[in-house]
């Protein structure tokens, strides 16, 4: 992707400029939300030797009051410089989910920080495909677009042109294995916290600069670390909504208002027994909130934004064997072969599954698995992992996907 198309633009130093001691070879930028994950892998990497570069994106989220926290330096809008003493005591910061809390750690960390604009990158590449996704009544995983295409594409780039800086790293929980000079992608420790599902679609030549210092911790662990450090993130809560939305419901992020007007509820057969309140208060699978009491669990099975109409089903009407995904992306080329087992993913939370791939092109694959699967959604992704847990390909859920 050409950088030079999206506007990306490098802001003024939070504090200190950067000022590389070490070789290219071990010098390495990361990326810095503000959250106790990027910060303590900020400081690990410091300790490892590294010469470190804090960076923060800066995209389009409202702005929004922040928590209290015991700040060195003020000046907390998105960019300026942190160059006046702090007031004693606590001060109230007023930032967007990725702003000003990664430049108060990078400066306790004595680690040069910046922010970067990726604001029109971000609209085109993960916001607008994720409006049209809910419009056209599938599930869109936006982290994925950003990771692939933003945090570990453009932006990447454009700090190696910026900055001479070979390696990244994220706070992600995920492992970059070396084996046999080959490289691989694959689950974290913590199997509860692996986000290595988000990860699937990085390009392959991009693995062997990319560093995750999580991928061997617990998250227990992570926040014991910055715990010992004073580091005031170190009980920052999990964040559980789209950075974008401002970490409120996704739902305020949606723009289109035929997401939004009522339509029929059908069961599977197409048989109307309700009305609905705007396809995007659904999502497949759900079964609260939908405002029909069957006499018996049903589950949104079926969203058609060509009819606004939304079908509920059973759990058996809406779970599927057969799933087909399309744009894949392969990490293990010679593993990727008809016929062969896998273990497949269909949402980020839960485990994966045994499965059977029964078909596969360059731009698609179908994965059969032992058991139905419930609920899969068009939009969504299927990673599918080898016995080692690296992953071999994944891809965007089809609306093809068959019984």
């Amino acid at each position: 992707m050409v950088v030079g198309k999206w506007n990306i633009k490098l802001l003024g130093p939070s504090l200190l400029p950067w000022q590389p001691v070490k070789e290219a070879g071990r010098q390495i930028a990361v990326l810095m939300s503000g959250g106790v994950d990027s910060s303590v892998t900020a400081f690990l990497l410091k300790e490892q030797g590294w010469d470190v570069l804090g960076i923060t994106m800066k995209i389009p989220v409202p702005a929004f009051a922040g928590t209290s926290l015991p700040l060195r330096r003020q000046g907390c809008d998105t960019g300026n410089r942190f160059d006046k003493p702090a007031a004693a005591g606590k001060l109230t910061i007023k930032r967007g989910c990725c702003g000003a809390d990664a430049a108060f750690v990078c400066s306790k960390l004595n680690i040069p920080h910046y922010f970067v604009d990726v604001t029109e990158a971000f609209e085109e590449i993960v916001i607008k495909p994720f409006r049209q996704s809910y419009a056209m009544g599938q599930t869109p995983n936006p982290c994925v677009d950003c990771n692939a295409f933003v945090k570990f594409s453009l932006l990447w780039d454009f700090l190696q042109e910026k900055f001479g800086v070979p390696y990244l790293a994220t706070g992600h929980y995920a492992k970059i294995c070396k084996t046999d000079g080959r490289v691989y992608l694959g689950k974290a420790r913590d199997k509860a916290k692996d986000q290595s599902y988000f990860l699937y679609r990085i390009a392959l030549e991009k693995l062997t600069r990319l560093v995750f210092p999580l991928g061997e911790l617990t998250k227990e662990k992570v926040r014991s670390i910055a715990a010992d450090l004073n580091l005031p993130v170190a009980e920052r809560p999990e964040s559980m909504e789209l950075c974008f939305a401002g970490e409120k419901n996704y739902r305020e992020a949606l723009t289109d208002t035929r997401v939004n007007q009522q339509g029929d509820i059908t069961d599977m057969q197409g048989n109307k027994i309700a009305t609905h309140k705007g396809i995007a208060n659904y999502t497949l699978g759900q079964r609260r909130g939908i405002g029909f009491a069957g006499g018996k669990p049903l589950y949104v099975g079926r969203i058609d934004a060509g009819t606004n109409t939304i079908a509920l089903g059973t759990r058996e009407e809406v779970s599927r064997r057969t799933i087909k995904a399309e744009k894949i992306n392969v990490l293990i080329p010679e593993e990727l072969v008809a016929g062969r087992q896998f273990f497949g993913k269909i949402r980020s939370y839960g485990d994966s599954h045994p499965c059977k791939l029964t078909d596969v092109n360059e731009t698609a694959m179908t994965i059969e698995f032992d058991r139905p699967q419930f609920a899969p959604c068009p939009g969504q992704r299927l990673v599918i992992y080898n016995s080692d847990d690296n992953i071999v390909a994944g891809g965007t859920i089809s609306t093809k996907t068959a019984v």
